[in-house]
Parts: structure tokens; sequence; C-alpha cells
């Protein structure tokens, strides 16, 4: 029986691509000053309808559970994110610097880049409102593409601001109930025929494409790339006023990572959403972040031929040849596995060429083989890249294969 629509089985080639990507989002956040928190995948309806309206409940999967409660899986984690920071905001010296990878769902049309299930790596900035927190968090996102061997001919930051549309649409007296129809015609500018465009916007169109097309003076978005000029990151991004992201609670920078050819969704995207936790919690924290799902990251790094996890699952196999020293070899295999050496034996009397078929197909680089010399306090150490042998001392055995 095949897995859900939209889900994916992870066989052990699979975890191990994913867990390559895992540790490559880790030590980048962590070399920020990051560090990582998590919560449950469950959470109260509310706390989605209440940041993103009663419509987002068709793309949820919800329920009312044993204790008659509305809940629905996490399709996001930053709603997590507020509630959490909103509880104990004061335990924490601010800014506070936090990153996660949930698993997320969401019951979406599926397309190439969307599954209805997917990781997501999260960065969250909060209780800073310096334009410098805008810029450590792109730069974040950058060495975090950078880590798989991406650089800038392979993806861009598209740059925006979100509060330049808020000031212009203010300065035409649209009322804010209309806002988001005008961030969605902006948004969608790329994707759809021009006249369309002309259309939604209608009377603000001339004036809004003429910005699209050839941009307009943010002394915020100046900030920001001049900040990141002065890191070495500068061409890793390109102002572009049609991103605006879709979802309504952004204030003010905004970017988006896309492949440089456009051949795939966006890679990652965040902003600034100074807002949020207090209509969500009740604090009033500045905060900012971004998160990067691993489908769209994973189909890239594969095009460009960056993704090569180790298929080893031991360092060292030991070899029976003679069944009489089992018991001997069980005593080795302990020994190594304590040391911190992944280590494996067969379970069974099996031949000695099997065994060392066995030992490479596991990706292990030495052999122990376990003979009569085990009575001797000796053990031959073979390596299997050279086929070299060397007898040494059990005792020595550890430092031997550490070395």
């Amino acid at each position: 029986m095949p897995s859900l629509p939209g889900f994916r089985d992870f066989y052990p080639a699979d975890c191990a691509l994913r867990n390559t990507v895992f540790a490559a989002w880790r030590s980048t956040a962590q070399r920020y000053g990051f560090v990582e928190y998590d919560g449950p995948p469950l959470e109260e309806l509310e706390l989605y309808t209440k940041k993103s309206g009663e419509e987002i409940v068709g793309q949820l999967y919800h329920f009312v559970d044993k204790g008659e409660r509305a809940v629905a899986m996490r399709s996001e984690m930053t709603p997590t994110l507020a509630r959490m920071v909103a509880a104990q905001h004061r335990d924490y010296k601010k800014p506070i610097k936090w990153f996660s990878i949930p698993q997320v769902f969401r019951y979406e049309r599926m397309q190439r880049g969307r599954l209805r299930e997917h990781y997501q790596f999260n960065c969250d900035l909060i209780g800073e409102a310096s334009l410098e927190a805008d810029v450590e968090l792109i730069a974040l996102c950058i060495d975090t593409l950078r880590a798989f061997g991406l650089n800038e001919k392979d993806f861009v930051i598209r740059l925006s601001d979100r509060q330049f549309w808020v000031d212009f649409l203010k300065s035409k007296q649209v009322p804010e109930e209309k806002w988001y129809e005008v961030f969605q015609a902006i948004d969608k500018s790329e994707r759809q025929p021009r006249e369309k465009t002309t259309e939604l916007l209608g009377a603000l169109a001339e004036e809004v494409l003429n910005i699209l097309e050839h941009g307009a003076a943010s002394e915020r978005l100046d900030i920001v790339e001049n900040g990141l000029k002065a890191r070495g990151l500068g061409d890793y991004v390109k102002r572009d006023f049609t991103v605006v992201r879709g979802l309504a609670y952004y204030t003010g920078v905004v970017f988006e990572a896309f492949d440089r050819s456009g051949e795939f969704r966006a890679i990652a995207g965040g902003g600034r959403y100074d807002n949020l936790l207090n209509n969500l919690g009740g604090v009033d924290l500045p905060a900012l972040g971004f998160g990067m799902g691993d489908v769209v990251l994973t189909e890239l790094l594969k095009q460009k031929g960056l993704l090569k996890p180790s298929t080893a699952s031991i360092q060292a196999f030991v070899v029976i040849p003679d069944e009489a020293f089992r018991a001997e070899a069980a005593g080795v295999l302990q020994t190594l596995r304590e040391a911190g050496i992944a280590a494996d034996m067969p379970l069974s009397p099996a031949k000695m060429g099997k065994q060392f078929q066995s030992a490479e197909e596991r990706g292990a680089t030495h052999a122990i083989v376990v003979d009569a010399e085990i009575k001797n306090g000796k053990v031959a150490v073979k390596t299997l890249a050279d086929r070299k042998q060397d007898v040494v001392e059990l005792a020595s055995l550890v430092a031997v294969l550490r070395s």
C-alpha cells in the first residue's frame, strides 16, 4: 500500500539525504548564535485562524479531538513560536534568536516543489527593531544556502519593502481593507498577463507598474543592502518590488530566495512581522523570520549535484573466520561501540568472503578479524580501501581506528 498523496516515505537513503540537509541547517544557524527549539505538531485550531483568518481552515488537517477541542496539525511554526514567546519571553534576554526544523502539514493542490507535508527550517529573531537584525537574518539565509555549495550564480535573494507599499497606499488614500487586494495583485504580477494586473490595480495601475519595472527609493532597503555589502554578500541580493509576500502580517523588509534559472519555486522567504506577536500573544515585541522548505531545496541541490550524503552506516566490521571465536568477537564489538565507534558483525555464521562483502556494502573503512590471535590479545585490522592488513594489540585497537 503506498503512502497518502503528498506524503513521503523516507527509506534509509532518503533519510541520509534529509539528515544532510538538517545538519547544514543546524550548523549554519548555530554559527549565527541561534538556538534550537520545538513545539507540538498539534495545536488549537484557533491559533491558526487568529493569525490567517477562517479561510485557512480549508488548507488545514483539522478535527475535533476526544476532549471536544477543535485542533489542527501544524501548517507552519510561527503561531507556535508566538504562543511560546508570549508565555515565557521575560525569561530570555533580547534579542531572542531561535530556529526549528518542524514537519508541517497543509492540504494543498500538489505540484512540483509543493507536497502536503514537508520539513521547514525556521529562523526567527525577536526583540530587535533595528535594520541590522534584517541584515543578520538575510545573511543567515544566504549562508545557509552557501553551506550546500551554492553561490551567487546559483541563487538570488529578491529584496523588497512592504512598508514602502503601505506608505504608497496611504498616500493614495486607499482604504486599509483594500490593501491586501493590491498586495495580491503585485505578488501575482509576474505570473499573470499585464492586462490582468492592470485590471486588478485599477486607477493605481500606471504608478504601480512603473515602480515594479523601474524601482523606487527606499531608505530601509539602502541600509539593508549596504549592510549585506559590508559582509561581502552584496552579489546575492537584488531589489525587487514585486516581492510583497502573500501573508498579511508582514510589516517591513521582506525577501525571497530563488534559483537564478527561475526553474523552481521560491527556496525560502520571510521578512519583518512586528505586529504579529502582539496580535497572537499580546506581547509587543518586534520580530522577523524566514522559512526554508526541504522539498524545493532538495530538488535544486540534486539538479546541481550538490547533495551527496555519506552512504556509510558503520566504520568497522568485525569478521569472524571461526565461530569458535564468536564470543571474543562480540567482546571486541562491544569495546568499539562503547568507545563511540560505529561497528557491526554478522549475527549468524557466514563465509569470510561474504563477511568482507557485507563490510564494504555497509561503507565500513576497516574490517577487524578476530581469530586465534585474540588469545594473545591481538586482532588483525584490514583497511578495505587498499587491502592492507596489520596485526595490532587489542588494547590499542580503538586508537588505531580513530587515527
